[in-house]
């Protein structure tokens, strides 16, 4: 962990905050966890990947993509009303797709029926209500780029299923710096310096990025956001805070600062036949055990197609939210 680059500031609001929302969305959402009559056995979000979707197929979902009750307000508030003090946003997840306005790459939510900069609004919404802002970014692994990263063999974190695209891209011999310098660096460059104060920037899944390029990440967020906070999984060592495994709520912060991501059912992007929804009385505990640990608790939540959070999940924070008055 890099505590030299922390100021008072950055720690201060992070520690205080101990309840965060976190937001997986994108072409996923359509598919909700279903492709050809078939159900996906793991995370809606990773669907691509587990049906090894072709390129081609996969991107006609954008013709589709117009999440026309998407409000970027209603987020925020409903993230206020279950007591939560930040958002972390999907802003580009391992299929590649932004949800921004990207000059870099033409497969963003502008080029869809939607046309409309997801990000940019809840950036907005966020500042507006008081909610510190936070993006998510898959730096590594994309499955609509050739050399998109991440592992050709298959892993029990990755669900059992190729870490990256082997389907359209078999005989290629990744080369993932290929992809950071036409797609990552030019990408979260645009994220740094086009969305106003970012107060958090969560990178995921680093296999085999080079402790090089996760440095390199690093100083840029920093020259152009220094009071961003950059969670564990920027990869090699590095980062602000610590993120713990995926709904790994034993975790331990050992006195750093650290944040547990977790899901309110088994899914993080939207899967429609996924009712397995924890009630609001284990979340109080799960939160009141983690923030007693002075952990923060990051709670997932999976908006549908249409841009709507799914009702059992806006019942259940605003119980949370309700019993902790």
């Amino acid at each position: 962990m890099q505590k030299e680059n922390y100021n008072k500031d950055n720690r201060q609001w992070f520690k205080d905050a101990k309840f965060g929302m976190m937001i997986h969305f994108g072409l996923y959402s359509l598919l909700a966890g279903e492709w050809k009559g078939k159900r996906t056995d793991v995370i809606a979000e990773w669907a691509q990947s587990c049906f090894q979707i072709p390129i081609k197929e996969y991107e006609k979902l954008m013709t589709a993509f117009n999440p026309i009750f998407f409000d970027a307000d209603e987020w925020c508030d409903l993230a206020l009303s279950a007591g939560m003090k930040y958002i972390v946003v999907t802003t580009k997840h391992h299929e590649g797709f932004a949800l921004f306005d990207s000059k870099v790459d033409d497969y963003n939510v502008m080029h869809t029926p939607f046309k409309r900069d997801i990000i940019k609004e809840l950036s907005v919404a966020c500042r507006k209500k008081g909610l510190k802002f936070g993006i998510y970014y898959s730096q590594e692994l994309d499955w609509h780029e050739e050399h998109g990263g991440g592992y050709t063999e298959t892993f029990e974190t990755g669900q059992g299923k190729p870490w990256t695209n082997t389907w359209d891209f078999p005989n290629t011999k990744k080369n993932f710096e290929i992809c950071f310098r036409k797609k990552i660096v030019p990408q979260v460059t645009e994220l740094l310096t086009g969305y106003g104060d970012i107060d958090l920037i969560w990178f995921d899944t680093p296999q085999d990025i080079t402790k090089e390029q996760s440095v390199e990440l690093y100083n840029l967020v920093k020259k152009y956001q220094p009071n961003c906070l950059i969670n564990s999984r920027i990869g090699n060592g590095m980062g602000d805070y610590g993120s713990s495994g995926d709904n790994d709520t034993d975790a331990e912060g050992n006195g750093m600062l650290f944040e547990v991501p977790a899901t309110l059912n088994d899914t993080w992007g939207y899967k429609a036949y996924d009712q397995n929804w924890k009630n609001a009385e284990t979340i109080i505990k799960i939160k009141e055990e983690l923030n007693g640990r002075g952990i923060n608790y990051l709670l997932n939540v999976g908006p549908d197609a249409l841009g709507r959070i799914p009702a059992p999940s806006q019942d259940i924070l605003r119980e949370v939210g309700k019993k902790q008055r």
